[in-house]
């Protein structure tokens, strides 16, 4: 059944001269990335049956990718070594601003919500209870951060904690070491670390995959909500190719027999995921917003500048603040906007005539969007 809607989208696609790239060439693969969250051989089961049905489904073959961390994932991207990634916001920035991406769509936890948290976490047995009791600064503490390209385990406990308090982790810590989520999970229930960062997606993949780990964990400091991770593909990908997968990723859990969506969703919920929603590059704002104001932070801590070239560089943070603030607020207004909220609205009443609708024009715009 969702075989046979996919291919109706894919027709009303080509119905349209005009969306068809000049040149452009259907691939019979698909290389999927995958960000470094945790080991690759855990990414792998999860992944692996989402990608299957995907092959299946699309009619491509789609290989998984997975780096070491989440730089490879930007780089393949950029050398067009993969066509579609799973990101966070920040790597998915980098993505899009430097490899030629796009967001398409965004994910959506298990529980439903839009949004995660990042987290710093200690040893349950550790006498730390809050973030200030680990920011004495006396390098007596080892510390674990995430990879330099993760939302919750970099960018926003170095906006939120360190560059907001002017602390360098480097000169605060005995020890800064760069891992993976889970990685740092692990380091800090086996007391190889006394704190580390990490985010309330990947304690859920923790609990399940390692549930005496994470019984010795407790977290001290939670950030505001961060908005859940972007789906992002190349640019020049072939239009047809866009549409048979913004199809299957939009039907996928939602279109179907009921057991095709039961499976569907067990497969969604070992990635601690549900149903995917409609995203552009507009999700990426705020992670910008975030980012200009950790360089704020940081101008502003900066002792070696004049103070005309701290004015200056200051009144340019803040003037591409205001420009990203007023894009914001056209992007809440937006058509796209309008589409994506009535989709949720169709999605959460279950009416799936309309939403095969809605997805087959979706799939449309997106594919004919550069």
């Amino acid at each position: 059944m969702m075989r046979a809607f996919l291919t109706f989208a894919v027709a009303a696609l080509m119905t349209s001269a005009s969306v068809v790239a000049a040149g452009a060439q259907t691939p019979a693969e698909i290389n999927f990335g995958v960000i470094s969250t945790e080991a690759s051989m855990n990414q792998k089961k999860n992944w692996e049956p989402f990608l299957e049905a995907m092959s299946k489904t699309t009619g491509f073959k789609v290989n998984g990718f997975y780096a070491t961390d989440y730089a490879g994932v930007i780089e393949a991207m950029r050398f067009n070594k993969i066509q579609v990634a799973w990101y966070g916001n920040k790597s998915g920035m980098e993505a899009v601003d430097r490899a030629a991406g796009e967001v398409f769509a965004r994910i959506v936890g298990r529980d439903g919500n839009v949004g995660y948290y990042s987290h710093v976490i200690v040893h349950k047995d550790s006498p730390f209870a809050k973030i200030e009791d680990i920011l004495k600064c006396d390098k007596s503490l080892d510390f674990g951060i995430g990879d330099p390209n993760s939302t919750s385990g970099f960018l926003v406990p170095t906006a939120y904690i360190f560059a907001a308090r002017n602390i360098d982790p480097k000169t605060c810590f005995k020890t800064v070491r760069n891992a993976n989520h889970q990685a740092n999970a692990m380091a800090v229930a086996n007391k190889q670390v006394a704190a580390a960062t990490n985010n309330s997606e990947d304690l859920q993949r923790v609990a399940a995959s390692a549930p005496d780990a994470r019984s010795q964990i407790k977290i001290i400091w939670t950030s505001p909500l961060i908005p859940l991770d972007p789906l992002v593909w190349r640019k020049d990908l072939d239009p047809a190719v866009k549409t048979k997968l913004y199809t299957f990723l939009m039907s996928y859990g939602r279109i179907g027999s009921d057991e095709e969506i039961k499976a569907a969703k067990a497969i969604l919920a070992n990635l601690v995921w549900s149903p995917f929603q409609p995203s552009s590059d507009n999700q990426l704002i705020p992670i910008r917003v975030l980012e200009a104001n950790k360089s704020l932070m940081k101008l502003q801590a900066d002792e070696k500048l004049s103070q005309d070239e701290k004015s200056r560089d200051i009144a340019a943070i803040r003037a591409e603040t205001a420009k990203l603030e007023e894009m914001q607020t056209k992007a809440e207004s937006d058509e796209f906007h309008r589409r994506a909220a009535a989709f949720i609205e169709a999605d959460k009443a279950g009416r799936q005539d309309e939403l095969k609708k809605m997805i087959a024009e979706l799939a449309s715009a997106s594919a004919t969007t550069h």
